[in-house]
């Protein structure tokens, strides 16, 4: 089978993930680089492809995911194919070098914009009246704790949750009702009867 068959192929990744994927096809046969999709690390075709300290045991198909250093000091995530002949002789390598570099930059970025100094809460006074916070954060810590989310609360879930949230005193805020049901995707209606349930008045809905 001649390597120029996976020519195209090689073409086809580095089309799809262009521009921060480099396909190398390398030829065992004369130990060189054969074919380059979108270069970017200075490769050259015919140059070696200094693979001789590689293991080619029948049993090796897929090498790495492994990181490399481009020699403009971007970062690369790399992995290689070994191609074979019908018999199973090892006759190619098909390697993919992956520019990350963005992609740690930005992971970095969002790091840096979500951090907080240690140590930092919320400021008192600014937050000592904020109801809305406080049935932000008690509705949130509700549902991580029962392993559901909002979206997704049944029936009975929100009759207990309202129960609860008014046994913790958030009903106490002006139009407090009015912001839960919109958190809680229900109806004011729905709240008022949950709210009398709660205080054994019982319920006429849901």
């Amino acid at each position: 089978m001649p390597l120029s068959a996976f020519h195209p192929l090689c073409d086809a990744i580095a089309l799809l993930l262009q521009p921060q994927a480099e396909v190398v096809l390398h030829d065992l046969a004369t130990e060189t680089v054969a074919h380059i999709a979108n270069p970017f690390s200075r490769r050259d075709i015919g140059e070696p492809s200094l693979l001789h300290e590689i293991d080619f045991r029948p049993d090796v198909a897929v090498i790495g995911p492994y990181e490399k250093v481009n020699f403009d000091g971007r970062r690369l995530k790399s992995v290689s194919a070994v191609l074979r002949d019908p018999g199973g002789r090892a006759i190619g390598v098909l390697c993919i070098n992956l520019d990350v570099t963005h992609l740690h930059t930005a992971i970095e970025l969002l790091t840096n914009l979500t951090r907080l100094p240690a140590g930092a809460g919320q400021p008192a006074v600014l937050f000592h009246e904020d109801w809305h916070e406080r049935i932000n954060q008690y509705v949130h810590g509700w549902t991580a704790r029962n392993g559901t989310s909002v979206a997704d609360l049944s029936r009975a879930q929100k009759r207990q949750l309202v129960g609860e949230l008014a046994s913790d005193g958030a009903f106490g805020g002006r139009h407090a009702a009015a912001y839960i049901s919109r958190v809680l995707q229900m109806s004011r209606a729905s709240v008022y009867n949950y709210l009398r349930a709660a205080k054994g008045g019982g319920t006429t809905e849901g």
